[in-house]
Formats: C-alpha cells, structure tokens, sequence
C-alpha cells in the first residue's frame, strides 16, 4: 500500500479541512495529514506540500520517493507567494495550479503536471478556493494513482521567470476614493476572516466583508 503523507502548516487555512476531508476518505492508500515535518512519518512514497511555510531540506526529501509542491502559477512565471491572489488582482481570470518537485531554491524544480482553472470574473474567495482546492486534489490524485505514466521535465529557462511577493495586511487596503468596479478583483480575493479588505476615512479603519446576494425581486 502506497505511504502518503501531506503538509498543510496552519489548521486554519481553508484548505486544511478540504484535504482533512480527502484524505479520511482514501481507503487504498495508507495517508496522513500533518501541520509540520516533525510530525512526519519516516519514509513514504509520496510527500505533497500544500499550503506549506516549512523548509523542506534534503534530509527530509530523501525519506520520499517524490516530494511534491503545488503551487498555483504557470512556472517558471508567478514563483514566490500566493501567486493566484496576486494573478486575479492583476486581473487575469485563466488561472494555471502547477504540480513540480521541491528543491532548495523556491519553485524551480521539475513540473510533474499542470491545469488551468477557469473563473468567470463574479467569484468571490470562497468560491475561488473551491476552484483551486478541486484542482489541488484532481493533481494530487493524478500523480498518486498515475505517477508510472507521467514524466517530470525541466522548467523552461527561455521563458523569464518573477517572483510574486509576499501578500501582507497593507495589500487588502481598499482606497475609499476610487470606484467599487476598480477594486472588485482586489475585493474579491480578500478573506474576510483572516486578511480582510479594509479602508480608512475620517481617522477610522474600517473592514469590509463581501457576499453575494440575490437581487431582492428574485425569490
């Protein structure tokens, strides 16, 4: 049976529960979920890093067959932090979830696999996550039950490469002066209970929290 072990490093972030979820209903595999690489196995077939802040050195990589990163970005563009935030707020809709192997320097290992994750414009970062976490497992799954077909190629190093920084408290900040319609993307990728958008007037800091609502003619 084949060892599984996944890093999720905050309990809190949404996808936690997601993969929870998945791997409590995996009955062919023997699959752990873990917040830290202290609380790792020995050894396994498989380590999938998800939502992971640890470093991952060789010593630890060496006890897996495959150590596997999940990073949402077309690489060797968007390396670096919360790529997808940052793709949706530069108003791009097409987003690419990148399955590669984890090496020393961030982001550039072999890509195992790749899919492209389509939004419509009106998600909000509920239904953003959905969207990802869907295609997360879908990758995790294709390379766990498919991994003697597929073949890891080299990033393309004719294509330019950027990190994406780190998302901080500041980048949810919403000018009260310019237009809702300009700020949507940046509004739509807040989370309203961990990084919420917010703006200031009058000497006063307010947060905004945002939902859909049905149009109150629609029953």
């Amino acid at each position: 049976m084949l060892k599984v072990s996944i890093i999720v490093s905050n309990k809190n972030h949404p996808v936690y529960s997601v993969m929870k979820g998945w791997c409590d209903n995996q009955s062919d595999i023997d699959i752990e979920i873990v917040n830290s690489t202290k609380e790792l196995r020995n050894s396994g077939e498989f380590l999938f890093l998800v939502s992971c802040t640890d470093i991952i050195n060789q010593e630890i990589r060496s006890r897996f067959d495959h150590c596997l990163v999940l990073h949402a970005s077309d690489l060797p563009k968007g390396r670096g932090w919360s790529p997808h935030i940052w793709e949706i707020v530069y108003c791009n809709n097409v987003l690419t979830l990148s399955l590669l192997e984890a090496e020393d320097k961030v982001d550039s290992g072999r890509i195992w696999l790749k899919t492209q994750i389509h939004l419509d414009g009106t998600e909000l970062f509920d239904e953003i996550n959905q969207k990802l976490f869907t295609a997360e497992i879908q990758l995790i799954q294709q390379a766990v039950y498919g991994h003697d077909s597929i073949t890891p190629y080299e990033q393309d190093t004719k294509v330019e490469s950027y990190y994406f920084p780190k998302r901080l408290p500041e980048d949810s900040r919403i000018n009260p002066n310019d237009s809702i319609a300009s700020q949507f993307n940046l509004l739509r990728v807040c989370d309203s209970e961990r990084f919420p958008a917010f703006f200031e007037l009058n000497g006063q800091r307010y947060a905004i929290k945002l939902e859909k609502v049905k149009p109150s003619n629609e029953k």
